[in-house]
């Protein structure tokens, strides 16, 4: 299993929580989503097959931007 951690500096209170995993659940291959208020992170731990792409494009589908 496959682990990346975006940072996103928006995320604020348990409707980003809950915006931002109910997203990336959706995406097939994607084992737990974990997001940390305090760290304004997002783990994500996930199949071989999913992409960082995808990862992304779930979060940005959450309305939430990505820290470079």
């Amino acid at each position: 299993m496959n682990e990346r951690i975006y940072r996103v500096p928006e995320v604020s209170c348990q409707h980003c929580v809950q915006a931002i995993t109910g997203e990336l659940t959706k995406i097939s291959g994607v084992q737990s989503v974990e997001v940390n208020l305090a760290s304004k992170t997002v783990t994500v731990r996930h199949e071989e097959r999913v992409t960082d792409d995808q990862l992304r494009a779930g979060i940005t589908e959450a309305g939430f931007d990505i820290a470079a």
